[in-house]
């Protein structure tokens, strides 16, 4: 398993924060999150049409450039530094992955380049009104109707929900558990949430007969299904990392200028702590995301255990770090005009997205034999 970053990975991710730091500041970030979309259609435009970052991860043949989970990673990585409001994290993260382990290559010819190209956006809906990712959990039925199938149930917290052309819905059929894929409106009703992060809309999907089409495995695909979540999570990992590490740049960055007592903040012990503990947390967080990218990239048995690990340490490093860079700032940090409110809620949404770090602990202790 390689762990190193190439020349060409360090390449591409300057390439993604030189262009959010051009088009993506603070003050696009909030304008995007109070717009009707809810993100700038232009920046979106630009990262896939332009760019080609929606594509990284799919598969030549549908239009992608072939690359994987680390490279996906690193792109999420800079978007989570900058919060920027963006299809991204749902249609690459979450759906793009999600189409490209089912292995239909129907679904996959006819959605893919869409996602590729830039001009479809998509979601992967998972978690239902009783909360939580446990696929054993999912109650929303799929029965056949004709030569396709009809969705039935609910399903809360969906990553831009409201705006996908093309959600991916975990449901139960005779077989078990599989996934279908939903893109018309007929049967299915969208409700905005208010979530505490104002940078990530979320949706409440109510499937009533829904047309839908499925795109797993035969049979039970519940293994399937496992796979895409842990991608999810790993994706999620890495938006967290970049979080984090935003969280700490900012701190040392304040506390270099930020004078007490005729003396920088950051020469106190207290703050060098503070400090030199988020380094640790946020570096040891980078390894856990990448190790299970790798894992993911060279489809190993062991993604479940690197992405319940990376699930559980990477949610909590940006939580710890959104806090302490929060208690760095002091009074300011508490103002709606810094940034630094922004990345806790971020943070604290971002922990419950597809399962609580206990819950990803647990997992890891039933996996490795605990």
């Amino acid at each position: 398993m390689n762990l190193t970053y190439t020349e060409d990975h360090e390449d591409l991710r300057a390439s993604v924060r030189r262009l959010l730091a051009d088009k993506a500041p603070s003050e696009a970030v909030r304008r995007s999150m109070e717009s009707q979309p809810g993100y700038d259609p232009a920046l979106w435009q630009q990262m896939a049409g332009q760019m080609g970052l929606a594509g990284l991860a799919v598969p030549e043949e549908f239009g992608g450039a072939g690359c994987g989970p680390v490279e996906l990673g690193i792109v999420l990585e800079e978007l989570g530094r900058t919060l920027a409001p963006s299809p991204f994290f749902a249609t690459a993260g979450l759906a793009g992955q999600a189409l490209t382990a089912c292995g239909d290559a129907g679904a996959q010819a006819r959605w893919l380049p869409g996602i590729a190209d830039g001009s479809l956006t998509a979601t992967l809906a998972v978690t239902e009104e009783q909360g939580g990712c446990d696929l054993a959990s999912v109650t929303t039925r799929a029965v056949q109707d004709g030569t396709g199938w009809a969705l039935s149930g609910t399903k809360m917290f969906v990553v831009d929900g409201a705006t996908a052309d093309l959600v991916l819905v975990a449901a139960r059929d005779a077989d078990g558990l599989a996934l279908f894929a939903v893109d018309g409106s007929e049967g299915l009703v969208r409700t905005p949430l208010q979530t505490l992060d104002p940078t990530r809309r979320m949706a409440r999907l109510d499937f009533d007969r829904t047309p839908a089409t499925r795109v797993s495995p035969a049979g039970d695909a519940a293994e399937a299904l496992r796979r895409s979540l842990d991608l999810a999570v790993v994706a999620l990992a890495h938006e967290q990392v970049g979080g984090a590490s935003a969280c700490l740049d900012a701190a040392v960055d304040y506390a270099k200028v930020r004078v007490q007592f005729n003396r920088p903040i950051g020469s106190f012990q207290a703050i060098k702590h503070k400090c030199a503990d988020l380094l640790l947390e946020t570096e040891a967080a980078r390894s856990a995301a990448h190790a299970a990218a790798a894992a993911a990239a060279e489809d190993s048995d062991r993604l479940p255990v690197a992405a319940a690990l990376a699930g559980s340490y990477c949610a909590q490093a940006f939580t710890h770090a959104a806090k302490e860079n929060i208690q760095i700032h002091g009074g300011i940090g508490f103002t709606w005009e810094h940034d630094a409110h922004l990345h806790l809620k971020r943070a604290k949404t971002s922990e419950l997205q597809f399962g609580t770090p206990a819950r990803h602990r647990a997992r890891l202790a039933d996996l490795v034999g605990i």
